[in-house]
Order: structure tokens, then C-alpha cells, then sequence
């Protein structure tokens, strides 16, 4: 059986593993843990972990993010040492991986910037797990779906 997982890059980020032919999701907050300066970082061991294959019939949606005008050298750098571990990951399980813009997946959904909205597409093409998009702070699990939904749709 096919699973697609769905990632939002990114510390508030997450992990959505969707079985199409099932109707299957599952979530998981993007894992984390403190440095030595009090700092969030991906906690690599965990997330290695959260991406092993199921199945051999598998891939990883990857949302290509870069940095935002403003942002200060330091949480830029943490971003993308982020963003490097969770490429490392899904390689080192051998999922072939694909990149989406934020633009084109949203596009196709009809979103736009506003994270309620897009928990709120969630909930209407996930209705039987409304409940993982609840919260504000749900919208980077309400994205991983929509990206992984993405997949499904488009890249399948």
C-alpha cells in the first residue's frame, strides 16, 4: 500500500504519513529538543525514527522553503541546519523525495497565507481527524496533511 508522507519543514512544523487507498493519517509534531543554549533543534534521533518505511511503495513530499527577508543570521542558520537534518533523515530511510513551494500547493487547494485557513481545509478534506487541527497552533499539522494530500493528488 502507498504511504505519502508530508512534511512542514520548520520547528512548529510536522509530519503527516497518508495512506491514499485507506483514507489513512497519521501526525506527528515536527520532533524537537534543546540545545546547550536553551535553543530548539530537531532532535534527529526521533524524526530518523518517525520517517522509517512502512512500505516499499512510499515517498516523501518535502515543502522547499528558503529564508524570509528580515529574519536574523542566527535563526536562519538554525532553520536550515533544521532543514538539512530532515533531508539527511528522509534520505537515510531511502524515500525519494519531492519539493512543493508553499505557492503551488496552496494554489492548488485555494489558500492563502492565513494558517487558519489552511487548518480549515484540513478539517474539510480530513473530517474524520478534525481533532489534530483544533488548535491554533495545529496549523503545521494541518500543512504536512495538505502537502501530503498534495502527493496524493498530483504526484501519485
Amino acid at each position: 500500500m502507498l504511504s505519502i508522507f508530508g512534511i512542514d519543514p520548520g520547528y512548529s512544523g510536522a509530519i503527516a504519513i497518508y495512506w491514499p487507498e485507506a483514507n489513512k493519517l497519521e501526525i506527528h509534531d515536527m520532533p524537537i529538543m534543546l540545545n546547550h543554549a536553551g535553543k530548539n533543534i530537531i532532535d534527529c534521533h526521533t524524526l530518523l525514527h518517525l520517517l522509517e518505511p512502512e512500505t516499499k511503495n512510499r515517498f516523501a513530499v518535502v515543502e522547499r522553503v528558503s529564508a524570509m527577508p528580515g529574519q536574523g543570521v542566527s535563526s536562519v542558520f538554525r532553520f536550515g541546519e533544521g532543514y538539512g537534518m530532515l533531508q539527511a533523515c528522509i534520505a537515510a530511510n531511502k524515500h525519494p523525495m519531492h519539493y512543493v513551494t508553499p505557492a503551488k500547493w496552496k494554489k492548488y487547494f485555494g489558500l492563502n497565507r492565513d494558517k487558519g485557513v489552511s487548518r480549515s481545509k484540513a478539517v474539510e478534506r480530513f473530517p474524520q481527524y478534525a481533532n489534530l487541527f483544533s488548535r491554533v497552533k495545529d496549523d503545521g499539522r494541518a500543512e504536512a496533511a495538505l502537502i501530503a494530500l498534495y502527493g496524493a493528488e498530483q504526484l501519485k
